[in-house]
């Protein structure tokens, strides 16, 4: 249990303030001045710094460069109708981030540590925060073996790192989605329920295949027998049939989306009847072809609520509704914009106030 954390603060001489266009913001391409830094030695956390964004110096023998021992969070700081500075359920964010952990046998990071870190982090680099609608801070914090040892086993030392950038929307339209039922996400019993770097480079040469189809993304099926709907690579996924909201369950397989959890929680408070099983990829299609599928939509930190517009499979490309026509996507967009920027009451506690 860590009782204080003394933090060091080094600011940068060379802000890049200069380059933040609130206008013309591009996911992931302009990091903010500055990142906060943990180390993980002898078996305890310590050394908490914030620091100048800037390379880092490693081994070419370090152990996550060959064996990809490492675990991420994304999250998102946005700036209140009032000028207050808010995360969204960045404590979800630590503990999620401990569960991924614990199953790359990375020590366990303290909540106060995460939390800590990222306050003083926003405090310093707050201009960073865009304000324009739409806009937020995005928030990387990352846990990685840092040994310089190429040997199959968990590293002994670890550093956790914070990093954040400006973003606008990850998708600027609805996006035209795949059933991929060759190449397997993840597989029972494996990683998939974790924010590991290796899920995700697994996932990029099928992904690539599907993008030269003029698809954005996939939807991934079980690795036995492609036979029921999991997850889209960057979001979960939600259905609206008959006028209920459907989603799989969460699992060994499936990551439990914090914003997907927003989201059936909002729902059901709304009145609508909210299902959580697995759901067949000919249940969806059936759907579509008979008029029963309302509304398609990812979830996820990076989208919030992305609109699927079509979904492709065995060849064919089957068209959804019209996106303005749905009712309740359109509507939870709505609402939990609100709720970020402080126009209606987080009656769950989800803002994190810095």
């Amino acid at each position: 249990m860590i009782d204080t954390i003394n933090i060091s603060v080094e600011k940068t001489t060379n802000s890049k303030l200069s380059q933040f266009d609130q206008e013309n913001l591009v996911f992931g391409k302009l990091y903010s001045d500055h990142m906060f830094i943990a180390d993980y030695e002898n078996g305890e956390w310590g050394d908490f710094r914030i620091v100048p964004y800037g390379d880092l110096s490693i081994s070419p023998a370090n152990t996550t460069l060959h064996y990809s021992q490492t675990v991420f969070e994304g999250l998102k700081a946005y700036r209140t109708k009032d000028g207050e500075i808010a995360v969204f359920r960045p404590i979800d964010n630590a503990k999620r981030l401990n569960k991924s952990a614990e199953r790359v046998c990375i020590p366990e990071l303290p909540e106060e540590i995460f939390m800590e870190g990222l306050h003083e982090l926003l405090k310093l680099d707050h201009e960073w925060i865009p304000s324009k609608e739409g806009t937020s801070l995005y928030i990387r914090p990352f846990i990685f073996g840092f040994d310089p040892y190429v040997g199959i086993r968990p590293s002994d030392t670890y550093k956790f790192i914070i990093i954040t950038c400006p973003v606008g929307a990850y998708y600027a339209e609805p996006v035209k989605v795949k059933v991929e039922t060759h190449y397997t996400r993840a597989a029972a019993g494996g990683t998939g329920f974790a924010k590991t770097g290796g899920n995700y480079a697994a996932a990029l040469y099928p992904a690539v295949q599907a993008q030269k189809e003029g698809y954005n993304q996939l939807i991934w099926t079980d690795g036995k027998n492609h036979e029921y709907i999991e997850e889209a690579g960057t979001m979960n996924l939600m259905f609206v049939i008959d006028n209920k909201l459907v989603t799989a369950p969460t699992g060994d397989t499936i990551l439990k989306g914090i914003t997907r959890d927003s989201v059936m929680t909002l729902a059901k408070e709304w009145g609508i009847e909210v299902e959580e099983r697995p759901i067949k990829v000919t249940e969806v299609i059936d759907a579509i072809k008979e008029g029963r599928m309302q509304e398609a939509f990812g979830a996820g930190t990076a989208a919030t609520i992305a609109q699927i517009k079509a979904i492709g499979y065995d060849g064919v490309d089957y068209e959804l509704p019209a996106v303005e026509g749905r009712e309740i996507s359109n509507r939870m967009l709505a609402d939990l914009n609100k709720i970020k920027s402080g126009e209606l009451e987080d009656k769950h506690g989800w803002l994190y106030k810095i």
